[in-house]
């Protein structure tokens, strides 16, 4: 394959990874709006302007489609890592690798979110339809951060218990953070709900 047509593919991907990850955000904010059962597989495509065949192409339903963005989110923070100076202490490269990737969506970052937003997405990932679809998410983004994590530390991830068990609690605290963003009395930023969780984490878990 010469340059030309390897950009060519490569052009070709990057906008099916567009075009996922629209059909993904928009089948999450008409989720959100409207409650997940009002929600139609036409409706999703509509909002990214193509055809319902389209989006098959992409997800089974609307609730992979939902769980995609989560899941993309998730496996970037192994790009990340892998892309922290080797220098950086393991948990602060973690660290920085998950607020690079997963504190910058709507609601999720430094400032305080929209009631209503948060509202909407706790009723959301509370049906029972996506929940299969999370644990899937979780268990590819949790495989994938074991193995930068033994890149990393020179470990094997299929012998070595200590990537499997630090990228498990990695998940473990971006789960225990999303839950106590959207259940707190007041909105609440989300990234210092996550950098404590790692920080914690990092400190070995200290009793308070």
């Amino acid at each position: 394959m010469g340059a030309e047509d390897r950009e060519r593919s490569g052009l070709r991907e990057r906008k099916k990874q567009e075009t996922r990850l629209a059909l993904s955000w928009a089948a999450i904010r008409l989720a959100v709006e409207r409650g997940f059962d009002n929600v139609r597989v036409e409706d999703i495509a509509a909002e990214v302007g193509v055809s319902p065949r389209t989006f098959n192409n992409y997800f089974a339903g609307k609730g992979e489609a939902i769980a995609a963005r989560h899941l993309e989110r998730a496996r970037q923070i192994s790009v990340e890592l892998r892309a922290r100076p080797e220098s950086e202490p393991l948990w602060e490269a973690i660290t920085n690798a998950a607020m690079a990737r997963f504190a910058l969506g709507q609601g999720t970052g430094e400032d305080k979110p929209d009631r209503q937003w948060v509202d909407g997405v706790r009723l959301m990932v509370s049906e029972p339809a996506l929940q299969g679809e999370f644990v899937r998410a979780n268990a590819t983004a949790e495989a994938e951060l074991a193995a930068a994590i033994a890149e990393r530390t020179g470990t094997d991830p299929a012998r070595d218990l200590y990537p499997r068990l630090v990228a498990g609690a990695v998940g473990v605290a971006i789960a225990t953070s999303i839950e106590h963003w959207l259940n707190a009395e007041e909105p609440t930023p989300m990234a210092p709900v996550l950098r404590d969780a790692f920080q914690q984490l990092a400190n070995g878990l200290p009793v308070p």
